[in-house]
């Protein structure tokens, strides 16, 4: 979508331009209420500004879409779409990361209680692998700092995907 439009659309359009970005009901809201922006550069430094801070239960609620790294959503949904491409680095067919990133999965998912998330986009594999191996030993403040920066990166790289000048 044209900036342009993006502006000139309805509360509830731009609401559903901005949802699959990062479904936090205030960061959308609050972005949706400060258009007109003047370029896209002012709505990402915007939205950058919106998301700094996520809350917890922002971050809770944000999570609950997010798929497992290595798993690709089905969902016929604009951010199940965003998820698939993002994972474009990862390899279903390659068994031997697959594996490892499940056993990775699963021993993040019982230390954290929650999927391991990063912003894969623009990251091989192996680099997620690695990021995922290395995260386990954090402590669970620490990954909750983290989880809410990837938060951030994920979203406004969805929004400068789907905002044009």
């Amino acid at each position: 979508m044209k900036l342009a439009e993006f502006n000139a659309a309805d509360r509830d359009a731009a609401n559903a331009v901005l949802r699959p970005c990062i479904d936090v009901p205030r960061w959308v809201d609050q972005i949706a209420a400060a258009r007109p922006f003047a370029s896209r550069q002012e709505l990402l430094d915007g939205a950058r500004a919106a998301a700094a801070p996520f809350t917890p239960d922002e971050v809770e609620g944000a999570m609950a879409h997010h798929p497992r790294i290595g798993e690709r959503p089905a969902a016929q949904t604009a951010e199940a779409a965003m998820s698939r491409s993002e994972q474009a680095g990862v390899d279903p067919a390659d068994t031997e990361v697959a594996d490892a990133l499940a056993r990775g999965n699963r021993a993040y998912e019982e230390k954290f209680g929650r999927v391991f998330l990063i912003r894969a986009a623009g990251r091989t594999a192996p680099e997620i692998l690695a990021a995922l191996n290395e995260r386990l030993a954090n402590t669970p403040a620490q990954e909750d700092a983290i989880v809410a920066q990837q938060l951030r990166e994920i979203a406004l790289l969805r929004l400068e995907g789907v905002i044009s000048e």
